[in-house]
């Protein structure tokens, strides 16, 4: 069986790859995969801390996940919407070049 640290080791790796995606990329679509891998660090994380932890057959890691991902389904599809929305606006996707959110 695989040992608790290197799932850990493996969510801090997607998380840090995400986190720095979300930082210094420029282009919208590839902030917003950032933060997705974030989330999806987080929910491996809930996983193996369930898998490893006291009472495994309880299925609590489980449920968080499942509402993990579908708050994440959610948050992409807002986000897209709200990329397209700038996007129509202002005819760029750069992240950069947005100045202001006027309407």
């Amino acid at each position: 069986m695989t040992a608790l640290h290197y799932y850990l080791l493996l969510a801090a790796l997607l998380f840090a790859i995400g986190f720095a995606g979300a930082l210094t990329r420029r282009h919208a679509i590839v902030v917003l995969m950032g933060i997705e891998l974030m989330l999806n660090a987080a929910n491996l994380n809930l996983i193996a801390f369930w898998r490893y932890g006291p009472q495994p057959e309880a299925l609590t890691g489980m449920l968080f996940v499942v509402f993990a991902i579908g708050v994440a389904a959610a948050e992409a599809a807002v986000g897209l919407a709200l990329i397209i929305a700038v996007y129509r606006h202002y005819r760029t996707p750069q992240v950069d070049e947005i100045r202001e959110l006027k309407g």
